[in-house]
């Protein structure tokens, strides 16, 4: 198959998106997330479930620290906007916590029950519900659907209100997808419905940064190559819109095993976002 053949098949598309396929024994992953988050919601460190929209699905969980919070972390989840929920992530706020900040873990509704900008809102405003019970700064993070979902709170179309945009002193993106038009050749847009109007619309490599937050695309070295080049994108296309952020290509992991630290308040991941 020629080069141009190849980009044009959905199934290259497809494979280049696959990330399980290429982790040994990926299902441990999901074993462990799900068993980890559980035992740190047990530890009584969290409000669970608050509401902050009229969906089953919006709600977010508030983890403290023992004094007063330093500001407001968010923690957004990954599942390319199809799948998961916060109760899969809790464990990825310890290091947040330990680190003297306030995190909140939200859910939100999922692709194809509403579209990727419906997503955008209803993280936005779940940021903006935290907000008004933490004081501070505010420093987001995402990984994967949910690292594109954290940059967008970056964008100049500011999803955030202004009085929560000036509060955000730092994003980080993980493993995060910032041009959403490869994505419509992939079979998960069956579900996902992006069309052109929509990639423009909610692909931060298509959008300007905010001024003045400082910005990190953070990728796993083994991670898939698409990634890696989605992270890249990012780091060159706002650099020439005079925002540059920071690139780190953590080498030797891999899009699952890239979040781990955040759940360790000394890790390098959770120094670069909080420290």
């Amino acid at each position: 198959m020629q080069d141009k053949d190849r980009y044009q098949s959905r199934a290259y598309w497809d494979d280049a998106y696959s990330n399980g396929a290429y982790i040994p024994d990926a299902n441990q992953f999901y074993t462990s997330w799900v068993e980890d988050a559980a035992a740190f919601r047990a530890s009584d460190l969290g409000t669970l479930d608050i509401e902050y929209g009229s969906s089953s699905r919006n709600r977010m969980d508030l983890f403290m620290p023992a004094g007063k919070p330093k500001g407001l972390a968010v923690f957004v989840h990954g599942g390319y906007w199809l799948e998961t929920d916060k109760s899969m992530w809790s464990h990825l706020a310890a290091g947040a916590v330990a680190r003297g900040w306030a995190c909140a873990v939200p859910s939100y509704d999922l692709c194809p029950q509403v579209r990727i900008g419906e997503i955008t809102r209803q993280v936005a405003t779940a940021i903006g519900v935290a907000a008004k019970e933490i004081a501070g700064p505010i420093r987001i993070t995402g990984h994967s659907a949910g690292g594109h979902l954290c940059m967008r709170m970056a964008c100049t179309d500011k999803p955030l209100g202004d009085d929560v945009t000036a509060r955000v002193d730092r994003v980080l993106g993980i493993s995060g997808l910032y041009d959403l038009r490869p994505l419509m050749k992939t079979s998960m847009n069956q579900g996902l419905r992006i069309d052109d109007d929509e990639a423009y619309t909610e692909s931060p490599a298509l959008l300007g940064p905010v001024p003045g937050i400082s910005i990190i695309s953070w990728v796993g070295g083994n991670e898939r190559p698409e990634f890696i080049r989605q992270s890249e994108l990012l780091a060159k296309v706002w650099a020439g819109l005079g925002e540059p952020p920071d690139l780190m290509i953590d080498e030797g992991y891999h899009h699952f095993d890239v979040i781990a630290g955040l759940s360790d308040g000394d890790s390098a991941i959770t120094e670069r976002w909080l420290g």
